[in-house]
């Protein structure tokens, strides 16, 4: 038996004919937790000018309550006060006082010019302020401390996040996707690698170019909001530590939601951490505005463009072809393994976010443990086709509660892997490397991502034909 969701909007867009096949619709709840847009008609009384006093930001959350966009959760509204308190404090602040050059990390003096030049020009200090020296003044107060916001998947976090931000007063500020920002960060370290002059015979020199980067980052902003912070990569991991350290220290505020709980020191240092978990994934929750789910059993037949032919087209993302083998203008008609077969990341899925606003994935197998790579890649698809607010039409092997299934994912790649590092069964146990709780995790905000992406609400909210919508890259 196949799966396949099909919102009603997809009707105006394309045509499907289906051979014996039977079309049932099966509702299930969901509220909109996401911010009423200003021209609602149920909400045409809340100004659309951003607000920014603690009263005015609950204020406008309690209308949320009263005009039906948000159900009311005790929690939520006590996660905003503390938000609303940061949101005030940022409207004066700025981080300029703890900028300072990074110290210099190289072997060579053939670099020791390039670091200066990374370092010196933006960088605020005392001395090009025309103050005293740094050794006269007095030692700057602690910066204001930032929000790591943890729970289970729907429960509002990116939408309390994104009302916190709409009203900071503060120009130097930037609300990121993990995956984008990620993106962001490797992009800066490879254009500073290739700037570096080239090594001379016989003389080695090692250069840092994360401290220069934070440092970049901070002269930008000095706030930054992420939304679904997760790392499950080593080498990411090893360059956020660095990261952070410096952003931290150079007065970045930094608030941030995620599925889990903190693992470092260095976030509890400077954040404070809150589990925002009322046991309700509100994607789920009836709402009459979400529309219906509609389910096809057995084989279908679909024709999109009917006018028009379809064909490949080939996407270039950092220097790397990629080519979808059936496209017709914002459509793609793509398969899983297409899409998650291919040893594709964030960033090729952020590129074809920017190009579709429809995409078809056919033949989406049951998701196992022992699928471990195809898996991560599609919650990674998820993720970014769902921050760019990309329709999506699936047909699955299953219906979308029964799309992921724990079980397996011990294969030979990973008791060779448990091998070579010298692991016992016990050790490996503690690492979630081998214990798939980061998928775990994943696929449950992607299965509730998917559920909110089927909605007449979501569909009409991504329909890019009659306006220029922002794409996240």
């Amino acid at each position: 038996m196949a799966a396949c969701t099909v919102p009603a909007a997809v009707r105006c867009s394309m045509k499907f004919l289906f051979k014996d096949t039977a079309l049932t619709s099966k509702k299930i709840c969901y509220t909109s937790w996401r911010t009423c847009s200003s021209s609602s008609s149920s909400c045409s009384s809340e100004s659309p000018a951003a607000v920014s006093t603690f009263a005015e930001t609950i204020g406008h959350y309690d209308h949320l309550v009263q005009c039906g966009s948000l159900r009311k959760d005790a929690q939520q509204r006590h996660v905003l006060q503390q938000l609303a308190q940061l949101q005030r404090t940022l409207k004066k602040y700025s981080n300029s006082i703890y900028l300072s050059p990074s110290p210099p990390r190289l072997d060579s003096k053939d670099v020791k010019s390039q670091l200066q030049k990374d370092n010196a020009p933006d960088i605020t200090t005392a001395e090009n302020k025309g103050g005293e020296s740094a050794d006269k003044e007095e030692p700057a107060p602690p910066p204001p401390k930032g929000f790591y916001i943890y729970g289970n998947v729907g429960t509002g976090k990116t939408m309390l996040m994104d009302l916190f931000y709409s009203r900071v007063e503060n120009t130097h500020k930037k609300r990121v996707h993990f995956n984008g920002f990620m993106l962001d960060i490797h992009r800066r370290i490879h254009r500073r690698k290739q700037s570096l002059p080239k090594r001379r015979l016989g003389n080695m020199f090692t250069y840092d170019p994360i401290s220069p980067v934070a440092m970049e980052i901070s002269n930008e902003t000095c706030l930054l909001c992420f939304d679904e912070f997760q790392v499950t990569d080593i080498a990411d991991a090893m360059i956020l530590k660095q990261l952070f350290e410096t952003l931290f220290k150079t007065g970045v505020v930094v608030v941030a939601t995620s599925n889990r709980p903190p693992d470092g020191t260095t976030t509890s240092e400077y954040c404070h951490t809150i589990c925002l978990d009322a046991g309700i994934d509100y994607r789920r929750l009836d709402n009459v505005a979400a529309g219906k789910l509609y389910y096809l059993i057995t084989n279908i037949i679909i024709c999109v463009c009917v006018s028009i032919v379809t064909g490949p087209q080939v996407l270039t993302v950092l220097g790397r072809d990629v080519t979808l083998e059936k496209t017709c203008g914002s459509i793609a008609d793509c398969t899983f393994e297409e899409l998650c077969g291919r040893p594709l990341g964030a960033s090729d899925y952020l590129e074809m976010a920017r190009l579709f606003d429809t995409v078809f994935i056919r033949h989406v197998p049951r998701l196992t443990l022992t699928l471990k790579d195809k898996a991560r890649r599609f919650t990674t698809l998820i993720d970014n086709f769902y921050d760019n607010k990309v329709r999506v039409v699936l047909l699955a092997a299953a219906p979308l509660d029964r799309l992921f299934v724990h079980s397996g994912g011990e294969d030979e790649r990973d008791r060779q892997l448990l091998d070579d590092l010298g692991l016992s069964g016990e050790a490996a146990e503690r690492l979630t490397l081998f214990t798939a709780e980061e998928e775990i995790f994943a696929f449950q905000r992607t299965v509730s991502r998917l559920m909110e992406m089927q909605t007449e609400s979501y569909w009409v909210e991504g329909d890019r034909s009659h306006s220029n919508k922002h794409i996240n890259t």
